[in-house]
């Protein structure tokens, strides 16, 4: 019921609130934003969506098995989870993404936007929860305790499959570089100093198979998260709802959303333990770990341009300072780097959130999905933005890759098999005697002909596994 002053007064076990008229939200939402006002955020939009299939599957399950016999309330209410798992009623779940109660505020919060859509569509005004109840309605058969959960799950699934593409195609415009570099013959370097010689072609190849086994293992994460508590209610034991629901209620959800979910063998377990999303998170650090690596290596190749290696160019995105004319930083490099060192924050929390859990319910799971889907969210952009403002553009500059090979004592080292290892020293200290490049030593010095020389440096013979013509020893 309402007033003139726009608002209407709804009713809970603590007593009375004036909520806004129209609001498709209710008195326990009202109580949620004044009691947590602490990430200043909603919770993720995908966790929404995905609550809404949850409620879906759940009221589509609840009228097969009879216990919704009006079908025009049947009907408000399955239209009104649709909407919300289509991403319509997203603006009107508006609690923190950040609360006590294992996730009660938004299970409350989408109860109350379900109900109260419901009765519009059924051409009602919001509170009239005599015809269309949040809670004996909406949340029939259910507790916050099994459709987190597996609304989180679901989530994150969907969130994994977006990020799965992204590392694909990060790995796809790396294996081009692969492709496309892979006459550039270059230093390979060990500890930061001189190595052996190789090719930028393989190092970017590389970077393609580091992000190949983070597509891997981002693949199989889903295996983890398709088995759900759905139908356990408050610990497990189903209490509340009819058992041929809990038998049933899984299958819908898995008709509702295409993907492969299964009920937990141990519900009871199930609604107890975090640990699936530690060990999520873990993979999603993993690929954070590699975004890390190959982003350093590529501020490391591109350093200089002239005082530093210098041997790849890096797409100029915006001017590099305010007091230095010309200087440009490796700026997207700099700004995934910092996208993937917070997943790998959050990573840690998600560990201490899951391990903070007690007894029968990990309170915590609020906070497990603010970092996990935020990991998830974030790796995807990251990958994307590396991939299309940064690798996608990349240059090899060939001449100074030519230059370095000729005075390092990696090319030293790829004469060897002609040489020897003495030869080889004597070579190199021929070329600093007469300060000549290892080139001009080597063939000047008589050691190989121009023809070894360029044999022996090409990219074929950089890139062969093992050197030809020698033998192991007997």
């Amino acid at each position: 019921m309402g007033d003139e002053t726009g608002t209407r007064i709804e009713r809970d076990a603590l007593g009375e609130l004036a909520v806004p008229a129209g609001a498709l939200w209710g008195i326990h939402t009202a109580r949620s934003i004044v009691n947590f006002p602490l990430a200043g955020r909603p919770v993720h939009p995908e966790l929404v969506r995905a609550y809404g299939a949850v409620k879906l599957a759940c009221a589509l399950t609840s009228r097969a098995l009879g216990a919704r016999p009006d079908a025009a309330r049947a009907d408000a209410i399955e239209r009104a989870c649709r909407e919300m798992a289509n991403g319509e009623l997203s603006a009107h779940v508006v609690v923190d993404s950040l609360q006590g109660g294992a996730g009660t505020s938004l299970n409350m919060n989408v109860n109350e936007v379900v109900a109260n859509r419901a009765l519009v569509l059924m051409g009602l005004p919001p509170g009239r929860y005599d015809v269309v109840s949040p809670l004996d309605d909406v949340n029939l058969h259910q507790s916050t305790n099994d459709t987190f959960p597996t609304a989180l799950r679901l989530a994150a699934i969907r969130l994994l499959h977006a990020l799965e593409r992204e590392v694909l195609a990060l790995q796809e415009a790396f294996q081009a570089k692969e492709k496309a570099f892979a006459h550039v013959v270059k230093v390979g370097r060990t500890e930061m100093q001189d190595a052996v010689l190789t090719t930028l072609g393989r190092e970017m190849g590389g970077y393609a198979e580091a992000f190949n086994r983070d597509r891997w293992r981002i693949y199989k994460c889903e295996e983890r998260l398709r088995v759900v508590n759905l139908g356990g209610t408050a610990i497990g034991s189903g209490l509340a709802a009819p058992r041929e629901y809990i038998f049933r209620v899984v299958d819908t959800l898995r008709e509702v959303t295409g993907i492969g979910f299964a009920r937990a063998e141990n519900l009871q377990e199930a609604t107890a333990n975090a640990d699936v999303f530690v060990e999520v998170s873990g993979i999603v650090k993993a690929c954070a770990a590699s975004l890390v690596k190959v982003c350093g290596d590529l501020r490391l190749l591109s350093s200089g341009p002239e005082g530093g290696l210098g041997e790849i160019r890096l797409p100029a995105r915006q001017a590099g300072s305010s007091i230095m004319p010309g200087k440009v930083n490796p700026v997207i490099p700099e700004g995934v780097t910092q996208a993937a060192l917070l997943v790998m924050g959050n990573d840690q929390v998600v560990a201490a959130a899951a391990a903070a859990g007690s007894l029968e319910l990990n309170p915590f799971l609020p906070l497990v999905a603010h970092c996990l889907l935020e990991s998830l969210d974030l790796l995807a952009r990251a990958c994307r933005t590396l991939r299309e403002r940064c690798v996608e553009g990349i240059e090899a500059d060939e001449a100074r890759c030519r230059r370095q090979i000729d005075y390092s004592t990696a090319t030293v080292t790829a004469l060897v098999p002609a040489l020897g290892y003495d030869g080889a020293s004597h070579l190199l200290a021929y070329a600093r005697e007469h300060g000549l490049s290892i080139k001009e030593a080597a063939i000047d010095g008589g050691f190989v002909t121009l023809a070894q020389f360029d044999e022996l440096t090409s990219p074929e013979a950089v890139c062969r596994l093992g050197s030809p013509g020698i033998k192991p020893r007997s």
